[in-house]
């Protein structure tokens, strides 16, 4: 590569020498290039290495399970701040309701992790059977048949 050479950015269009050690390089090295380049190269490596693609989901994952509260407060105050996004959200819920065949009302919707107190007296030994066919459930919601066995039968295992 000559010294004098240069070259189009990919992404602004702006004419820019390329560096001698980087001899396929296609961005210039204005900010907004520069993270569409990564934003390109981590979209690419996604698509075609399923390690890389684990390692993202659980960091992912880890980041929001430490900073759950921060996204929960930041939804509300985004909700309260932006009443047509939760409208928006209840209309699309109407069609998703209307495409399973459910009528507003007649469905309980189950939420992620959410479980109400139980009673001093549920205590006791029960069979969970999951109820199939139900709809809307999420991510590790389960809808259940509890059916009591034995309120004085010791715990198994």
């Amino acid at each position: 590569m000559r010294q004098t050479e240069r070259r189009r950015c990919l992404w602004c269009g702006a004419s820019f020498r390329p560096r001698p050690q980087i001899p396929e390089q296609c961005f210039c090295s204005q900010p907004h290039c520069q993270r569409e380049r990564r934003r390109r190269w981590k979209r690419r490596k996604s698509q075609t290495d399923a390690d890389y693609r684990d390692n993202q989901a659980r960091a992912q994952r880890a980041w929001s399970e430490r900073h759950r509260e921060y996204w929960r407060e930041y939804w509300r105050e985004y909700r309260r701040r932006h009443p047509q996004y939760s409208e928006r959200n209840r209309q699309q819920q109407r069609v998703r309701n209307a495409r399973r065949g459910t009528r507003a009302g007649s469905e309980v919707i189950a939420k992620r992790n959410v479980s109400e107190e139980f009673d001093p007296e549920f205590s006791g030994t029960y069979v969970l059977t999951p109820v199939v066919d139900e709809p809307i459930a999420k991510r590790n919601a389960w809808r259940v048949k509890i059916t009591a066995l034995s309120r004085d039968l010791p715990p198994r295992g």
